[in-house]
Protein backbone atom coordinates (compact mmCIF):
# COMPACT_ATOMS: atom_id res chain seq x y z
CA UNK A 1 0.00 0.00 0.00
CA UNK A 2 2.87 2.46 0.78
CA UNK A 3 4.64 1.50 -2.11
CA UNK A 4 1.27 2.66 -4.46
CA UNK A 5 0.75 5.69 -2.40
CA UNK A 6 4.47 6.71 -3.36
CA UNK A 7 3.10 6.15 -6.99
CA UNK A 8 0.43 7.92 -6.65
CA UNK A 9 1.64 10.95 -5.23
CA UNK A 10 3.98 10.76 -8.05
CA UNK A 11 2.20 10.92 -10.70
CA UNK A 12 0.11 13.85 -8.99
CA UNK A 13 3.67 15.71 -8.90
CA UNK A 14 4.29 14.63 -12.58
CA UNK A 15 0.80 16.15 -13.70
CA UNK A 16 1.71 19.66 -11.55
CA UNK A 17 4.94 19.88 -13.01
CA UNK A 18 3.35 18.89 -16.63
CA UNK A 19 0.71 21.48 -16.15
CA UNK A 20 3.00 24.51 -15.05
CA UNK A 21 5.48 24.16 -17.62
CA UNK A 22 2.32 24.10 -20.34
CA UNK A 23 1.14 26.63 -18.70
CA UNK A 24 4.09 28.80 -19.13
CA UNK A 25 4.28 27.99 -22.66
CA UNK A 26 0.45 29.38 -22.88
CA UNK A 27 1.63 32.31 -21.44
CA UNK A 28 4.84 32.83 -23.98
CA UNK A 29 3.24 31.49 -26.55
CA UNK A 30 4.09 34.47 -28.74
CA UNK A 31 7.84 34.31 -28.82
CA UNK A 32 7.26 30.24 -29.17
CA UNK A 33 5.60 30.49 -32.38
CA UNK A 34 7.17 29.65 -35.80
CA UNK A 35 4.84 30.43 -38.80
CA UNK A 36 7.49 29.10 -41.33
CA UNK A 37 6.99 31.88 -43.90
CA UNK A 38 8.48 31.12 -47.57
CA UNK A 39 9.54 34.43 -47.58
CA UNK A 40 13.08 35.86 -47.51
CA UNK A 41 12.27 38.24 -44.29
CA UNK A 42 9.06 39.01 -42.88
CA UNK A 43 7.70 41.40 -39.55
CA UNK A 44 4.21 41.79 -37.99
CA UNK A 45 3.91 45.26 -36.28
CA UNK A 46 1.33 46.97 -33.79
CA UNK A 47 0.35 49.57 -35.79
CA UNK A 48 -0.35 51.74 -32.73
CA UNK A 49 3.20 51.14 -30.28
CA UNK A 50 5.37 49.82 -32.99
CA UNK A 51 5.54 46.64 -31.01
CA UNK A 52 7.16 43.67 -32.72
CA UNK A 53 4.58 40.65 -32.18
CA UNK A 54 6.25 38.31 -35.06
CA UNK A 55 9.42 38.61 -37.14
CA UNK A 56 11.38 36.37 -38.95
CA UNK A 57 14.67 37.87 -40.53
CA UNK A 58 13.47 41.32 -40.06
CA UNK A 59 16.65 43.28 -40.51
CA UNK A 60 17.71 41.25 -43.04
CA UNK A 61 18.56 44.11 -46.35
CA UNK A 62 16.25 43.32 -49.10
CA UNK A 63 14.92 45.30 -52.51
CA UNK A 64 11.40 46.86 -51.68
CA UNK A 65 10.38 46.97 -55.31
CA UNK A 66 7.32 49.39 -55.42
CA UNK A 67 6.82 49.08 -51.99
CA UNK A 68 9.21 52.21 -52.43
CA UNK A 69 6.28 54.24 -53.23
CA UNK A 70 4.62 54.21 -50.05
CA UNK A 71 7.18 56.85 -48.88
CA UNK A 72 6.85 58.40 -51.98
CA UNK A 73 3.11 59.29 -51.29
CA UNK A 74 4.80 60.22 -48.06
CA UNK A 75 6.65 63.16 -48.77
CA UNK A 76 3.83 64.14 -51.52
CA UNK A 77 1.04 64.12 -48.92
CA UNK A 78 2.94 65.76 -46.04
CA UNK A 79 4.18 68.68 -48.44
CA UNK A 80 0.48 69.13 -49.27
CA UNK A 81 -0.25 69.28 -45.75
CA UNK A 82 2.18 71.73 -45.49
CA UNK A 83 1.04 74.00 -48.26
CA UNK A 84 3.80 73.88 -50.58
CA UNK A 85 1.73 72.02 -53.13
CA UNK A 86 -2.31 71.21 -53.66
CA UNK A 87 -4.19 68.32 -54.41
CA UNK A 88 -5.47 70.48 -57.37
CA UNK A 89 -2.14 71.68 -58.53
CA UNK A 90 -1.90 71.12 -62.55
CA UNK A 91 1.17 68.61 -63.06
CA UNK A 92 3.43 68.70 -66.38
CA UNK A 93 4.91 65.26 -67.64
CA UNK A 94 8.12 65.54 -68.28
CA UNK A 95 9.67 63.55 -71.36
CA UNK A 96 12.01 61.94 -68.78
CA UNK A 97 8.69 61.13 -66.59
CA UNK A 98 6.87 59.45 -69.40
CA UNK A 99 9.86 57.47 -70.37
CA UNK A 100 9.71 54.69 -67.21
CA UNK A 101 9.00 51.50 -68.20
CA UNK A 102 7.37 48.68 -66.22
CA UNK A 103 4.28 49.34 -64.16
CA UNK A 104 2.76 52.92 -65.55
CA UNK A 105 -0.43 54.51 -67.05
CA UNK A 106 1.57 55.56 -70.05
CA UNK A 107 2.27 59.26 -69.41
CA UNK A 108 2.92 61.16 -72.56
CA UNK A 109 5.31 64.71 -72.18
CA UNK A 110 3.60 67.37 -71.79
CA UNK A 111 0.14 65.80 -71.11
CA UNK A 112 -1.18 67.38 -67.70
CA UNK A 113 -2.94 65.82 -64.88
CA UNK A 114 -4.00 66.78 -61.11
CA UNK A 115 -1.41 66.23 -58.28
CA UNK A 116 -4.25 64.26 -57.03
CA UNK A 117 -4.95 61.90 -60.24
CA UNK A 118 -1.18 61.40 -60.12
CA UNK A 119 -1.38 60.15 -56.79
CA UNK A 120 -4.02 58.06 -57.17
CA UNK A 121 -2.11 56.42 -60.05
CA UNK A 122 0.55 55.89 -57.77
CA UNK A 123 -0.93 54.24 -54.79
CA UNK A 124 -3.89 51.86 -57.21
CA UNK A 125 -1.89 50.85 -60.51
CA UNK A 126 1.67 51.45 -59.07
CA UNK A 127 2.41 53.80 -61.85
CA UNK A 128 6.56 54.36 -62.09
CA UNK A 129 5.91 57.68 -64.44
CA UNK A 130 3.61 59.18 -62.18
CA UNK A 131 6.03 58.77 -59.56
CA UNK A 132 8.86 60.43 -60.88
CA UNK A 133 6.42 63.67 -62.55
CA UNK A 134 5.72 63.78 -58.90
CA UNK A 135 8.76 63.97 -57.81
CA UNK A 136 9.76 65.94 -60.11
CA UNK A 137 7.15 68.40 -59.49
CA UNK A 138 7.89 68.73 -55.91
CA UNK A 139 11.50 68.11 -55.27
CA UNK A 140 12.59 70.11 -58.76
CA UNK A 141 14.17 67.08 -59.89
CA UNK A 142 13.82 63.41 -59.03
CA UNK A 143 17.02 63.06 -57.16
CA UNK A 144 16.00 66.28 -54.62
CA UNK A 145 12.47 64.55 -53.79
CA UNK A 146 14.78 61.39 -53.04
CA UNK A 147 16.72 63.30 -50.87
CA UNK A 148 13.28 64.13 -48.95
CA UNK A 149 12.35 60.77 -48.40
CA UNK A 150 15.41 58.99 -47.03
CA UNK A 151 15.35 61.88 -44.92
CA UNK A 152 11.74 60.94 -43.74
CA UNK A 153 12.67 57.52 -43.43
CA UNK A 154 15.46 58.70 -41.09
CA UNK A 155 12.94 60.48 -39.23
CA UNK A 156 10.36 57.64 -39.44
CA UNK A 157 13.46 55.01 -37.87
CA UNK A 158 14.10 53.50 -40.91
CA UNK A 159 17.89 53.33 -40.01
CA UNK A 160 18.87 50.30 -42.56
CA UNK A 161 16.95 52.23 -45.68
CA UNK A 162 18.54 54.25 -48.70
CA UNK A 163 16.73 54.68 -51.44
CA UNK A 164 17.89 55.45 -54.90
CA UNK A 165 14.91 56.29 -56.56
CA UNK A 166 10.98 57.51 -56.19
CA UNK A 167 9.43 53.99 -58.08
CA UNK A 168 11.19 51.30 -56.67
CA UNK A 169 12.88 50.06 -60.13
CA UNK A 170 15.80 47.61 -59.23
CA UNK A 171 19.02 49.18 -57.91
CA UNK A 172 21.47 47.52 -55.67
CA UNK A 173 22.00 50.48 -53.63
CA UNK A 174 18.43 50.90 -53.20
CA UNK A 175 17.42 48.78 -50.03
CA UNK A 176 15.45 48.69 -47.23
CA UNK A 177 14.17 46.00 -44.74
CA UNK A 178 11.30 44.21 -42.96
CA UNK A 179 11.06 45.89 -40.14
CA UNK A 180 11.59 49.31 -41.77
CA UNK A 181 9.01 48.93 -44.32
CA UNK A 182 6.43 47.98 -41.18
CA UNK A 183 7.52 51.73 -39.67
CA UNK A 184 7.33 52.74 -42.77
CA UNK A 185 3.68 51.32 -43.31
CA UNK A 186 2.40 52.25 -39.61
CA UNK A 187 3.68 55.90 -39.88
CA UNK A 188 1.52 55.84 -43.40
CA UNK A 189 -1.68 54.54 -41.49
CA UNK A 190 -1.27 58.10 -39.95
CA UNK A 191 -1.93 60.12 -42.72
CA UNK A 192 -5.56 59.46 -43.60
CA UNK A 193 -5.53 60.67 -47.33
CA UNK A 194 -2.93 58.34 -48.22
CA UNK A 195 -5.37 55.36 -46.48
CA UNK A 196 -7.95 56.89 -48.86
CA UNK A 197 -5.62 56.37 -51.63
CA UNK A 198 -4.25 52.94 -50.20
CA UNK A 199 -7.87 51.65 -50.08
CA UNK A 200 -9.26 52.50 -53.21
CA UNK A 201 -10.24 49.72 -55.26
CA UNK A 202 -10.61 50.86 -59.15
CA UNK A 203 -10.20 54.30 -60.76
CA UNK A 204 -10.78 55.69 -64.15
CA UNK A 205 -7.68 57.33 -65.06
CA UNK A 206 -8.21 58.56 -68.66
CA UNK A 207 -11.16 58.86 -70.93
CA UNK A 208 -9.19 58.80 -73.98
CA UNK A 209 -7.16 56.71 -74.79
CA UNK A 210 -9.31 54.64 -71.67
CA UNK A 211 -7.03 53.68 -68.85
CA UNK A 212 -9.00 51.85 -65.72
CA UNK A 213 -6.74 51.27 -62.88
CA UNK A 214 -7.34 48.25 -60.09
CA UNK A 215 -5.45 47.98 -56.70
CA UNK A 216 -2.85 45.46 -56.81
CA UNK A 217 -3.03 44.62 -53.49
CA UNK A 218 -5.48 41.92 -53.53
CA UNK A 219 -5.94 41.74 -49.67
CA UNK A 220 -8.34 44.44 -50.21
CA UNK A 221 -10.83 41.78 -51.65
CA UNK A 222 -9.85 38.98 -50.01
CA UNK A 223 -9.12 39.92 -46.41
CA UNK A 224 -11.69 40.99 -43.80
CA UNK A 225 -10.78 44.56 -42.41
CA UNK A 226 -7.63 45.27 -45.34
CA UNK A 227 -7.15 48.62 -46.45
CA UNK A 228 -3.81 48.77 -47.91
CA UNK A 229 -1.16 49.19 -48.27
CA UNK A 230 1.14 48.28 -50.98
CA UNK A 231 2.93 45.54 -52.84
CA UNK A 232 6.69 45.35 -54.92
CA UNK A 233 7.45 43.49 -57.62
CA UNK A 234 10.69 42.84 -60.01
CA UNK A 235 12.72 39.84 -61.06
CA UNK A 236 15.14 40.21 -58.34
CA UNK A 237 13.15 41.40 -55.35
CA UNK A 238 10.50 38.88 -56.07
CA UNK A 239 7.46 39.62 -54.88
CA UNK A 240 6.25 41.97 -51.92
CA UNK A 241 3.86 43.33 -49.42
CA UNK A 242 3.72 46.13 -46.94
CA UNK A 243 -0.20 45.39 -45.77
CA UNK A 244 -2.46 46.39 -43.37
CA UNK A 245 -5.74 45.37 -41.73
CA UNK A 246 -8.02 47.08 -38.64
CA UNK A 247 -10.03 44.64 -36.98
CA UNK A 248 -12.04 46.08 -33.38
CA UNK A 249 -9.77 48.84 -32.88
CA UNK A 250 -6.28 46.35 -33.41
CA UNK A 251 -4.61 47.86 -36.84
CA UNK A 252 -1.62 45.63 -37.77
CA UNK A 253 1.05 45.77 -40.21
CA UNK A 254 2.46 42.41 -42.19
CA UNK A 255 5.52 42.88 -43.86
CA UNK A 256 6.60 39.99 -46.32
CA UNK A 257 9.67 40.39 -48.56
CA UNK A 258 10.80 38.00 -51.44
CA UNK A 259 8.38 35.57 -51.55
CA UNK A 260 8.84 33.19 -54.56
CA UNK A 261 5.99 31.76 -55.54
CA UNK A 262 2.69 33.36 -57.22
CA UNK A 263 0.37 35.10 -54.90
CA UNK A 264 3.26 33.90 -51.80
CA UNK A 265 3.28 37.41 -50.78
CA UNK A 266 -0.36 37.94 -50.14
CA UNK A 267 -0.92 34.22 -48.36
CA UNK A 268 2.36 34.84 -45.93
CA UNK A 269 0.41 38.13 -44.98
CA UNK A 270 -2.68 36.68 -44.66
CA UNK A 271 -0.94 33.83 -42.34
CA UNK A 272 0.86 36.66 -40.31
CA UNK A 273 -2.50 38.82 -39.98
CA UNK A 274 -4.55 35.66 -38.90
CA UNK A 275 -1.95 35.09 -36.36
CA UNK A 276 -1.85 38.69 -34.94
CA UNK A 277 -5.80 38.76 -34.67
CA UNK A 278 -5.67 35.55 -33.24
CA UNK A 279 -3.55 36.19 -30.34
CA UNK A 280 -3.93 39.41 -29.66
CA UNK A 281 -6.15 42.36 -28.72
CA UNK A 282 -6.92 45.74 -28.41
CA UNK A 283 -7.56 47.52 -25.12
CA UNK A 284 -9.68 50.10 -25.60
CA UNK A 285 -9.79 53.42 -22.79
CA UNK A 286 -11.21 55.84 -25.45
CA UNK A 287 -12.56 55.44 -29.13
CA UNK A 288 -11.95 57.67 -32.08
CA UNK A 289 -15.12 60.02 -31.09
CA UNK A 290 -15.21 59.53 -27.87
CA UNK A 291 -15.98 62.70 -25.68
CA UNK A 292 -13.07 62.60 -22.68
CA UNK A 293 -13.83 66.32 -21.73
CA UNK A 294 -15.06 69.67 -21.39
CA UNK A 295 -13.29 72.86 -21.94
CA UNK A 296 -14.37 76.37 -21.02
CA UNK A 297 -14.66 78.80 -24.20
CA UNK A 298 -13.55 82.24 -23.69
CA UNK A 299 -15.43 84.72 -25.99
CA UNK A 300 -17.52 82.76 -27.19
CA UNK A 301 -20.53 82.18 -28.97
CA UNK A 302 -20.64 78.93 -27.22
CA UNK A 303 -19.93 78.91 -23.26
CA UNK A 304 -17.81 75.40 -23.45
CA UNK A 305 -16.32 72.78 -26.06
CA UNK A 306 -16.36 68.90 -25.84
CA UNK A 307 -13.18 67.53 -26.33
CA UNK A 308 -12.83 64.60 -28.45
CA UNK A 309 -10.36 61.51 -29.00
CA UNK A 310 -8.59 62.10 -32.19
CA UNK A 311 -7.95 58.08 -32.35
CA UNK A 312 -8.98 54.95 -30.56
CA UNK A 313 -6.80 54.94 -27.19
CA UNK A 314 -5.39 52.23 -25.55
CA UNK A 315 -3.00 49.30 -26.27
CA UNK A 316 -2.39 45.94 -27.25
CA UNK A 317 -2.51 42.73 -25.15
CA UNK A 318 -2.04 39.05 -25.37
CA UNK A 319 -5.40 37.23 -25.12
CA UNK A 320 -5.87 35.85 -21.96
CA UNK A 321 -3.78 38.24 -20.01
CA UNK A 322 -5.56 41.12 -18.03
CA UNK A 323 -4.06 44.30 -18.36
CA UNK A 324 -3.67 47.32 -15.33
CA UNK A 325 -4.92 50.17 -17.62
CA UNK A 326 -5.02 53.58 -16.23
CA UNK A 327 -5.04 56.76 -17.93
CA UNK A 328 -3.95 60.84 -17.28
CA UNK A 329 -6.22 63.59 -19.29
CA UNK A 330 -4.10 67.07 -20.36
CA UNK A 331 -6.54 69.42 -20.98
CA UNK A 332 -6.71 73.19 -20.02
CA UNK A 333 -9.12 74.90 -18.15
CA UNK A 334 -10.09 77.14 -20.68
CA UNK A 335 -9.44 77.89 -24.84
CA UNK A 336 -9.89 81.13 -26.67
CA UNK A 337 -12.73 81.59 -29.23
CA UNK A 338 -12.40 80.92 -32.21
CA UNK A 339 -12.17 77.41 -31.90
CA UNK A 340 -11.51 75.32 -35.15
CA UNK A 341 -13.32 71.58 -35.62
CA UNK A 342 -10.75 69.15 -35.34
CA UNK A 343 -8.25 71.75 -33.45
CA UNK A 344 -6.05 70.21 -30.49
CA UNK A 345 -6.56 70.70 -27.51
CA UNK A 346 -4.90 68.22 -25.03
CA UNK A 347 -4.31 64.71 -24.74
CA UNK A 348 -4.84 61.51 -23.25
CA UNK A 349 -2.17 59.70 -21.87
CA UNK A 350 -2.58 56.04 -21.51
CA UNK A 351 -0.75 53.64 -18.88
CA UNK A 352 -0.27 49.94 -18.56
CA UNK A 353 1.13 48.64 -15.00
CA UNK A 354 2.28 51.96 -14.55
CA UNK A 355 4.26 52.17 -17.66
CA UNK A 356 2.72 54.64 -20.41
CA UNK A 357 2.02 52.93 -23.82
CA UNK A 358 -0.26 55.58 -25.85
CA UNK A 359 -0.68 59.00 -26.14
CA UNK A 360 -4.14 60.26 -28.40
CA UNK A 361 -4.58 63.87 -29.22
CA UNK A 362 -7.95 65.18 -27.83
CA UNK A 363 -9.48 67.74 -30.12
CA UNK A 364 -12.11 70.18 -30.92
CA UNK A 365 -15.54 68.52 -31.38
CA UNK A 366 -16.78 71.44 -33.38
CA UNK A 367 -16.32 74.82 -34.45
CA UNK A 368 -16.85 77.55 -31.58
CA UNK A 369 -16.74 81.00 -33.42
CA UNK A 370 -15.90 84.26 -31.68
CA UNK A 371 -18.61 86.15 -30.26
CA UNK A 372 -19.38 89.76 -30.86
CA UNK A 373 -18.16 92.71 -28.97
CA UNK A 374 -21.43 93.05 -26.43
CA UNK A 375 -21.56 89.05 -25.59
CA UNK A 376 -17.62 89.61 -24.84
CA UNK A 377 -18.31 92.68 -22.60
CA UNK A 378 -21.72 90.84 -20.81
CA UNK A 379 -19.31 88.32 -20.06
CA UNK A 380 -16.30 90.31 -18.91
CA UNK A 381 -19.08 91.84 -16.30
CA UNK A 382 -20.25 88.60 -15.28
CA UNK A 383 -16.34 87.28 -14.38
CA UNK A 384 -16.30 90.75 -12.54
CA UNK A 385 -19.42 90.02 -10.49
CA UNK A 386 -18.40 86.35 -9.48
CA UNK A 387 -21.39 84.89 -11.62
Amino acid sequence: MALGGIVVRKSIALVLILSILFAGLAVNAAWAVNLDLDVESAVLMDASSGKVLYEQDAHKKWYPASMTKLLTLIVALEAVEQGKVKLTDKVTCSENAAGYGGSQVWLEPGEVFTLEELLIAIAVGSANDASVAVAEYIGGTEANFVEMMNKKAKEIGAKNTHFINSHGLHDDNHYTTAYDMALIGGYATKIPKLMELASTKYFKFREEPELELWNLNKLLWWYEGADGLKTGTTSKAKRNLTATAKRDGLRLIAVVMGADQRNGHFRNAMNLLNYGFNSFAFHRAYKAGDTVGTIRVSKGVKEEIAAVAAGDAGFIIEKGTEPQMETKVNLPRWVDAPVQKGQKLGEVIVYDKGKEVSRVDLVAKETVEKAGFFRILTESFQKILGE
